[in-house]
């Protein structure tokens, strides 16, 4: 039977078993002897080739030492990767405070992200992050920090060097530079300068544009991933966030989809040169 659904699920659990497994100092063969498995169920299991039952997945946890919660998390990433599809819905099958997109965008060699509405986490500044988590409702001061620290953290991978950081490609709306926010000179300035790195490009696409599909994909991430020795690349997935959840695809027809729609952004947006005179000029115009 062909293979429907997002395979996500068991890709992101077979990273975090890898993950446990080598914090515990435990070798593949060994793992696999104690669980009484082959050395290739191990391997299927760890690269995300094959859905996982909840009771194998709590008996390599213990075998590993690994935490309530981080069990918690694998016991659900199991019981998702059966699924047809999968939404991940935070607080649900998932802890809200497990934040699976982070561990997928680290995996990640190339990473392609249109905005619209808000400018990049992987650029914003602590300021301008600040303001974006104080938008949710019931946010408090501490919790504000919290995130912003994570966010923080999460954006180290841009200055990694083993392994090699990721290719980061941007495409923003203009209008969001325009936004009335809380320290906007200095978060243009960040994106003026972060568009300068050899490994991240920031382009805009000017309001001179007219409507175009990207009007109806709304943001989005498209994820690449990097051929690791003999195992075969992961597919290449599409991250879409909204207000209840996260929807992850990596079928061929769903990412071509989106894939023909950064290609029309491309076309749309100007060069790397222009979008820094034109942010630069926004800067010095509305908000110096």
């Amino acid at each position: 039977m062909t293979e429907v659904g997002s395979t996500v699920p068991r890709r992101e659990l077979g990273r975090l078993l890898r993950q446990a497994r080598e914090r515990a100092g435990i070798g593949l063969e060994a793992a696999a002897s104690d669980l009484e498995w082959s050395r290739a169920k191990m391997y299927r299991i760890e690269s995300g080739q094959t859905p996982m039952r909840a009771l194998d997945v709590e008996q390599m946890c213990r075998l590993y030492g690994a935490a309530d919660e981080m069990t918690e998390v694998l016991v659900g990433l199991a019981r998702e990767s059966k699924s047809k599809g999968w939404y991940h819905a935070y607080g649900e099958i998932i802890p809200r405070w497990f934040e699976l997109y982070v561990g997928l965008e680290s995996a990640a060699c190339r990473i392609r992200t249109y905005e619209h509405a808000l400018v990049p986490g992987l650029l914003q500044t602590q300021t301008y992050t600040a303001e974006v988590i104080r938008t949710r409702q019931g946010v408090s001061d501490d919790e504000v920090a919290k995130l912003v620290g994570l966010r923080s953290e999460r954006q180290r991978l841009l200055a990694r060097k083993r392994p090699a950081a990721p290719e980061l490609e941007v495409i923003i709306e203009e209008a969001v530079l325009y936004k009335r926010v809380r320290g906007m000179a200095e978060q243009i300035e960040r994106l003026i300068t972060a568009g300068n790195s050899s490994t991240v490009s920031v382009r805009i696409v000017p309001l001179a544009e007219g409507l175009s599909r990207a009007a109806i994909a709304g943001s989005f991430v498209i994820l690449d991933f990097p051929t690791s020795g003999a195992r075969s690349a992961e597919p290449t997935t599409v991250y879409n966030e909204g207000l209840s959840g996260a929807l992850y695809l990596d079928r061929l027809e769903e990412v071509r989809a989106y894939a023909e729609v950064w290609n029309t952004l491309t076309t749309r947006a100007l060069s790397a040169e222009d979008s820094c005179r034109l942010m630069r000029e926004i800067k010095e115009r509305h908000h110096d």
